[in-house]
Parts: structure tokens; C-alpha cells; sequence
């Protein structure tokens, strides 16, 4: 099978890295040199833009940042649509509203491509691992034509319909309580902080405690470690939570938490700090609040 990977970054290149060690012929697609490179030492084959790839691919797994960058990546002038097998599935998990996951679907149908609405989760170390949760929806037969792609990169695939959207719409609900999630870590590590107690120590309890979460757990060790390198960055959450108020909006159900969440995004971006690790949403605390975080003294 041939496939096309695009986007390598923090997910995409630990996905494409997957698809390789699954024995796939797999190119890699992102404009930037350092992405390519990364990807080529890794054994595969890299290229800056998707009107690149070898004619007749049979798969393309889209993992860009938004919505507009897949459709430019599918179907815009320098898109990879005339290079692929008639039938061709396309595996797009991108993070996007429903609206744009639908209306990618109806474009590809136009053209004789089969789509599956395939956003994904777990991180970069699940997508390096081969682990990710994927969920996806779309008709039978583009999950059967997605299945050797699914297989290298998913432990969990959810088939969730056959409509395109549905997929988005459950990774923009699973986004809200992502975002949420991060923010009151970053608020209670910071209060804590704040309050005199020993960072590390709050971890360990936390962690071993009821009140503990999977992002807890995860983006604090960040913290803790002063590593601000963006296997997630603070721009993402501010992009997704945008998302999750504009589908609240349209189903006119209130989701006020997501709405302070995002709030705090905005405020660390503001400040300088969208491009660093989204643990990181912790600076707007420590702007209001004037702690010094781990390793700062």
C-alpha cells in the first residue's frame, strides 16, 4: 500500500513512523526541512508538498492543524488529489469543525474518493507507539479501505456512523474536556504553588490521589520539568476551544467551562507563550499571581 502521510509534526511524523514500521511505503508530506529530514532518517521518503507524491498513491493520512490546511493539502492548487488511485481512501485527522469535515467528504465523493472522518488522540507518544485512538466515522467501505492505515497507527479504532461530521463533532466534545482539563491543572498547580507547598510533592499526591487526571498526570511532569517544547502547544487549545464554543453555539448548549479554559489560552498566547507546550497555559497564573515555577529559583 501505498500512502501518503500528510503533516510531521508532533503527531503526524510519530503516525508515518508507525506506517513504516508496519511495512508500508510511506511519503511524507510538510513543508518544513526539519520535519522532512526527521522523517527521512527515520527510513522514509519526504516531499514539501502534497502535488508531489507518486502518482497512483492508494492512501493519504492527513494530520495538518486545521481545516483549512487538509483542504489545501487534498484538493488545492498544490493539492495531492490528481496524483491518487481512482478510489483512493482519504483518512483526514485533522482537528475541524463538523461543517468542514462534511463538506471535505462531499468533495472527495465528487472526485471518486472514498473519506473517512478519522480524528485522532493520545499524543505524540502514542502516534510514535503505533496506539493512537482513533474516531472516526464514515461508510463501510472507507473504513475497510482505512484498515491496513488504522491498524499501523490505532490501538482503538470508534466507529461512530456512517456520516462524515461525526467523527468531528466527537473529537471537538473530547477537545472541551481536554482543554478543561489542562487549565485547572496548570490553576491548581499554580494556587499550590502560590500557598507555599512543594511543587513536586503536590504532584506526587495528586497523582496517587482521586483527584488526579490523565492530563494532570501528563502535562504537569512538563511543568515539573520545565520542559516547554509543544508536543501540544497552547495555539492548539486556543484554535480547539474556538471550536468546541462554535458547535455549542449551533446546538445552543452552554459550556461555560470551556469558555474560562479558553480564556486562559488566549491569555498565555497573548503573552508570548502560543508556541510552547500547552502545560504552559500555567504563565497566565503565574502572571497574575507572580510565582516562580520549578527551576526558576
Amino acid at each position: 500500500m501505498t500512502i501518503a502521510a500528510i503533516g510531521l509534526g508532533s503527531m503526524g511524523q510519530g503516525a508515518a513512523r508507525s506506517l513504516l514500521k508496519a511495512g508500508h511505503a510511506v511519503v511524507g508530506v510538510d513543508p518544513s526541512p526539519a520535519a522532512r529530514a526527521a522523517f527521512e532518517q527515520a527510513g522514509g521518503t519526504a516531499v514539501a508538498r502534497a502535488a508531489d507524491i507518486p502518482q497512483g498513491t492508494t492512501a493519504v493520512l492527513v494530520l495538518t492543524v486545521n481545516a483549512a490546511q487538509a483542504r489545501a493539502s487534498l484538493f488545492g492548487p498544490e493539492g495531492c488529489a490528481p496524483r491518487l488511485a481512482p478510489g483512493a481512501i482519504l483518512i483526514v485527522s485533522a482537528t475541524m469543525a463538523p461543517a468542514d469535515a462534511r463538506a471535505l467528504a462531499a468533495d472527495a465523493a465528487a472526485q471518486g474518493l472514498l473519506y473517512l472522518d478519522a480524528p485522532v488522540s493520545g499524543g505524540s507518544k502514542a502516534a510514535n507507539a503505533g496506539t493512537m485512538t482513533v474516531m472516526a466515522s464514515g461508510p463501510e467501505a472507507a473504513f475497510a479501505a482505512a484498515a491496513p492505515v488504522l491498524d499501523a497507527v490505532a490501538a482503538k479504532v470508534w466507529k461512530l456512523g456512517a456520516e462524515a461530521g461525526l467523527g468531528a463533532t466527537m473529537k471537538v466534545t473530547h477537545q472541551l474536556l481536554a482543554g478543561v482539563h489542562i487549565a485547572v491543572a496548570a490553576e491548581a498547580m499554580a494556587l499550590a504553588i502560590k500557598a507555599g507547598l512543594d511543587p513536586e510533592q503536590v504532584y506526587g499526591v495528586v497523582t496517587g490521589a482521586a483527584g488526579n487526571s490523565w492530563m494532570f498526570e501528563n502535562r504537569m511532569a512538563h511543568v515539573l520539568a520545565g520542559d516547554e517544547t509543544p508536543h501540544s502547544a497552547v495555539n492548539i487549545f486556543v484554535k480547539d476551544l474556538g471550536l468546541v464554543e462554535a458547535m455549542a453555539r449551533d446546538a445552543q448548549s452552554p459550556v461555560p467551562l470551556a469558555a474560562q479554559a479558553m480564556q486562559l489560552f488566549i491569555a498565555a498566547a497573548a503573552q508570548g507563550h502560543g508556541g510552547k507546550d500547552d502545560a504552559f497555559v500555567i504563565r497566565a497564573y503565574q502572571a497574575m499571581t507572580g510565582i516562580k515555577l520549578p527551576g526558576e529559583g
